[in-house]
């Protein structure tokens, strides 16, 4: 395959045409996108059962081979991505601030794209169509480097949205997929500095943690999730029972989804034996400290290690707490600064909460599931930050820009 470096040089190339590109041509590229991803549905399935085939060959967890399987529905859910992308203002050019100096001259701050934009990503090949469009929309020319698990899948993908964008109009070295048969490529992708703008790695704790720490690219980080619902005393028993299940078992295997459980010790009574219920029911696990263990002989005990874990499988960590800052305490202490939920129906405890927990998302009486660019309308997101500079959240179109100032004088001299 072409070098990483060539690949990088030529996005560089199509990232000055595409920088310069309107919204209408934008758009029209992302719709073709979408259409041919539908039309090329059978091919891309194809490809991706030979992925799936190949992870369970090796005895990769349902949890992954859940996050790497493609289905006609799936296909059209990206699909449907790129099309709510093209339907979303176009960041690029966006006035930030300005004014006229006293001078006179005229001083506006807009919105730039980054360049080449590098991500990359594990398991999930959906993430192929959501980081192209959302990089193409903002701008940016997009170098993919997926797993090996799905290169398979992600090569039938981009191989369907470069002719997209190449019969658009645009150039087609705006979306290029690396080699992923090599760790190679990921070292040189971070060593691409001057080429490769910003790298943003998508995956777990450890791939984060190498790109962080290795990377002389500038990184915009995002976490894995240790995502805690908190049942306070004056939660309403019908609404914590649907969040905590929702936010357990709506897809056990993304990072949004909860993996501990705080109960306040004045409704547990009421509350646990629901809860234990209905989440066993629903074939989870339940992981509980002793007290929690007392309500159910279904509960297994947690570890040490069950308080920190990002389990992506149906598995929860359940404890009670003496008082809302004893889970605020929790959670500060295991959480991961994705997303919190607490269930209440005092203001005062829910603006407590919101005040107090350090996290990206903080959802009041609703499922953390709902932390996700599509749910918040930004269309595909490119990941969810769990850093504090530049981006935090679910990472849409303006996190996908940098600004510049334009300047605009009449003569002026200094």
């Amino acid at each position: 395959m072409t070098s990483v470096l060539q690949q990088a040089s030529d996005a560089r190339a199509a990232s000055i045409d595409l920088a310069a590109a309107t919204r209408a041509e934008k758009d029209r590229a992302l719709l073709l996108m979408a259409d041919r991803l539908v039309e090329r549905t059978e091919d891309i399935v194809a490809a991706n059962a030979a992925d799936v085939n190949n992870a369970r060959d090796a005895g990769q967890s349902e949890a992954m081979i859940d996050r790497l399987t493609l289905t006609p529905s799936r296909i059209e859910g990206m699909a449907d991505g790129l099309r709510q992308l093209a339907a979303l203002p176009d960041p690029v050019g966006d006035v930030v601030r300005g004014s006229t100096l006293a001078n006179g001259l005229e001083l506006r701050q807009v919105r730039v794209p980054f360049g080449v934009v590098g991500i990359i990503y594990e398991g999930r090949p959906n993430v192929t169509a959501d980081a192209a469009g959302i990089c193409l929309k903002s701008g940016n020319a997009a170098l993919l480097r997926g797993s090996g698990s799905a290169f398979s899948s992600n090569a039938a993908i981009v191989s369907v949205l470069r002719k997209a964008v190449a019969d658009s109009g645009l150039p087609a070295d705006s979306i290029q997929l690396l080699d992923a048969t090599t760790r190679d490529s990921v070292k040189e992708l971070m060593r691409a500095r001057g080429l490769v703008d910003v790298l943003i790695p998508r995956g777990g704790a450890d791939l984060i943690k190498t790109v962080v720490e290795e990377s002389t690219v500038p990184v915009i980080e995002t976490g894995v999730g240790n995502c805690h619902v908190y049942v306070d005393e004056n939660a309403d028993l019908e609404k914590a029972l649907a969040v905590t299940v929702n936010s357990k078992t709506q897809r056990l295997s993304t990072c949004n989804t909860a993996e501990s459980l705080l109960v306040h010790i004045d409704i547990a009574d009421s509350f646990l034996p629901l809860v234990i219920e209905e989440l066993v029911s629903a074939g989870v696990t339940v992981h509980g400290d002793p007290r929690v263990a007392g309500y159910s002989d279904d509960v297994v005990p947690a570890t040490q290690a069950d308080w920190g874990k990002e389990y992506l499988s149906a598995d929860i960590a359940v404890a009670i707490v003496d008082s809302m800052e004893d889970a605020i305490d929790h959670i500060r202490r295991y959480g991961t600064g994705h997303t919190e939920a607490i269930v209440s129906e005092s203001v005062t405890a829910t603006r407590r909460f919101a005040a107090r927990v350090d996290a990206a998302a903080v959802m009041i009486n609703a499922s953390t599931r709902f932390t996700d660019g599509g749910e918040f309308g930004f269309g595909a997101e490119i990941g969810i930050s769990t850093q504090k500079l530049h981006a935090r959240g679910p990472m849409g179109l303006p996190e996908l820009t940098s600004t510049k100032y334009i300047v605009t004088g009449n003569g002026h001299t200094r």
